[in-house]
């Protein structure tokens, strides 16, 4: 895999020696501003989202060629551009496109390729078998995942490139499981990232293709990876941001809050020891109702204001905010999330959505 990622950075270094002719080819429906190219989104829709930076270091986080949806929070390199853009399901169909736009030739195989056609396997639950399996991953929409989602009461999918949906996701049966359980389910598969969006881990929910439910095992929702400290990023976290437990929690709030960046931890440990970004200078608190997120959210809150941060708790009217969404419906889980905002924020988050004030 080292040989690939190799080759992954040369080219998305090349790629952003031409920078500019990338985002006039991929993104023609854009135009440059200065430094930047200005597009709607990865998908060449019209409008000013989506900026480019076209000149710069050769690395780092002011590259050229690395990029930022405003609208979404989503941000990367020119290959993870062309990849989104292009709807790769793979790492080498990105990879052979942007040597085609380069018009470089397929590097030869090594000696060790030849004798090995594939790339050795990562360990079980690294951070590198997590990267291969959301890579392999596929958007969401039109999925089981995405039909799950909606079960679930959760419709608005803005800024959810971190999830993705895998059709035959491995899973190793328990103890639990029956004893002719399947090996494989259709599953949402969800990125967890530090806060320089590097995937560290995944978290894999296994899905039942024909009532898009959980899937009838023993343990549908496992992680992998390195997650202390990280989360199922929404958005990209600067001065303000929310923090819960779960992924579904989490995007239940967001319905709510569809600008306001977000991160799911995953479990109440892992939520009291997020790591917070530099800069934050308030933190809202997505409490579950139950003891674990009580003390979690006690926790969080203590570390938030040692940094001198603002932390503000976020209280359901039910157990969570997706039970709020369920039970109650929208209208209800943003009448309650309103008034715990601080003033400022119901101005910066509810106006610009235009979101209804009185």
């Amino acid at each position: 895999m080292g040989r690939i990622s190799d080759q992954a950075g040369e080219l998305a270094r090349r790629l952003g020696q031409e920078a500019e002719a990338v985002c006039r080819h991929y993104l023609s429906k854009g135009h440059r501003e200065g430094r930047y190219w200005l597009v709607g989104d990865v998908k060449n829709e019209p409008g000013r989202s989506l900026y480019v930076r076209l000149s710069g270091a050769e690395s780092g986080p002011g590259a050229a060629g690395k990029w930022t949806d405003a609208a979404t929070g989503d941000h990367g390199d020119l290959l993870d551009l062309i990849a989104l853009g292009q709807a790769h399901g793979h790492l080498g169909e990105t990879l052979d496109e942007a040597r085609r736009f380069l018009s470089l030739s397929r590097p030869e195989p090594s000696a060790e390729d030849r004798r090995h056609r594939r790339d050795p396997p990562a360990a079980t639950g690294s951070p590198e078998a997590a990267r291969r399996l959301f890579a392999a991953s596929k958007p969401i929409t039109g999925t089981v995942a995405e039909a799950y989602l909606r079960k679930r009461g959760i419709a608005n999918l803005q800024g959810a490139g971190r999830l993705r949906f895998h059709p035959h996701c491995y899973y190793r049966p328990r103890k639990d499981d029956v004893p002719d359980c399947k090996r494989a389910w259709p599953a949402l598969i969800a990125a967890v990232t530090d806060g320089e969006g590097a995937i560290t881990g995944v978290h894999r929910t296994w899905l039942d293709p024909v009532t898009a439910m959980k899937a009838p095992v023993a343990s549908p929702r496992r992680a992998m990876g390195h997650l202390l400290g990280h989360g199922v990023r929404f958005g990209v976290a600067r001065e303000v941001m929310a923090a819960g437990e779960g992924i579904e929690t989490i995007a239940s709030l967001r319905s709510a809050l569809p600008s306001l960046p977000m991160a799911a931890a995953l479990s109440a440990n892992h939520l009291a020891a997020l790591i917070l970004p530099v800069g934050l200078r308030r933190l809202y608190i997505a409490v579950d109702d139950d003891e674990p997120g009580h003390i979690a959210a006690e926790r969080l809150s203590a570390r938030a204001e040692g940094a001198r941060i603002e932390a503000v708790k976020l209280r359901p009217i039910l157990g969570d905010f997706n039970d709020d969404l369920r039970l109650l419906g929208i209208e209800a889980l943003r009448a309650a999330v309103r008034v715990q905002l601080v003033p400022e924020d119901v101005v910066r988050f509810w106006v610009c959505e235009g979101l209804r004030l009185g």
